[in-house]
């Protein structure tokens, strides 16, 4: 049982390291690419390499089953990117990252609600969410003066809200028994049906030549398998080890991983106010997660 808390935690800390570092890669394809395009394409790129690393197929699903692959596919690959990358044109950067990191609270009730006998709340979640989202608040803003855009802000909190309801989505998925990369893979697909009315709303275009360009290429090659077929496997796994509450604790790490990747790759300069934020967030993720469960009640749901 530790043995697998530990490689459930180890997944999730992979996954946010590198989910921490794609607004990177974003930036340097946002040059020629629309958003929704770099969304179709990494997913695209990540359920081709799944079906590479795994050419299984999946077998015996209920109607029920195919529906709760359906709606993963809807909240956590469609619509979440969609709404945070709409969010964007609104809103500050900076808002839309506090907002975003709002998502454990909400997994944390919903878990609560729809999970009871899987995930059980301790005080000192909600006291370790407070003092991270202090810490994100700091790193986010940096000095900056606060500034409100209820439609963009209202987008924000829309996607933070999605991304809960697949995590608990994707807990439900846990307990089906099927293999990790072929439950992905299943999401993904159902993800990128739901993309293509996007598509045509937001001008796509396919214009393939733009790869030849090789630093293009390497950042669309990081975004769609790492970013992508990789981590959306090591988070899935990490959430049917942990559960969506725990696992959702790690979304806190990535504004501290952005700053880190900020000043170590792109050379930017490190506050104190950074650094403040920095040490709250640690210790907020760190209350949260600290006896977050009582003995026995994080079991699979049957």
């Amino acid at each position: 049982m530790e043995q697998n808390k530990a490689t459930g935690h180890l997944s999730a800390l992979l996954t946010i390291l590198i989910w921490g570092t794609t607004f990177i890669s974003t930036k340097v394809l946002l040059v020629d690419f629309q958003p929704v395009e770099i969304l179709f394409f990494r997913f695209v790129m990540g359920l081709l390499a799944l079906l590479v690393v795994y050419p299984h197929r999946m077998k015996g699903t209920t109607g029920k089953q195919e529906l709760t692959f359906v709606f993963a596919g809807l909240c956590g690959v469609c619509l979440y990117y969609l709404l945070e990358n709409i969010a964007l044109t609104y809103t500050m950067a900076s808002n839309v990252g506090v907002i975003i990191s709002v998502a454990p609270f909400f997994t944390a009730i919903l878990s609560h609600l729809f999970l009871k006998k899987d995930e059980k709340l301790r005080v000192n979640f909600f006291i370790g969410f407070v003092v991270a989202m202090a810490g994100i608040a700091l790193i986010s803003f940096n000095g900056t003066r606060l500034q409100l855009s209820p439609a963009g802000d209202l987008l924000a909190l829309l996607a933070a809200f999605l991304w809960t309801c697949y995590s608990i989505l994707t807990r439900k998925i846990s307990s089906f028994g099927f293999n990790t990369i072929l439950t992905t893979r299943r999401v993904f697909f159902y993800g990128i049906l739901f993309m293509v009315p996007a598509l045509f709303l937001f001008d796509f275009k396919l214009g393939l030549s733009r790869f030849a360009n090789m630093a293009y290429l390497l950042n669309i090659l990081f975004l769609g398998l790492g970013a992508s077929a990789l981590c959306f496997v090591t988070w899935n796994f990490a959430v049917k080890l942990l559960g969506a509450v725990k696992t959702s604790i790690y979304i806190y790490l990535v504004p501290v991983i952005t700053v880190a990747a900020s000043v170590l790759i792109l050379r930017e300069p490190f506050t104190w106010l950074t650094g403040m934020g920095t040490i709250l967030t640690l210790a907020g993720l760190l209350l949260s997660e600290s006896k977050l469960f009582r003995s026995g009640e994080a079991r699979t749901s049957k």
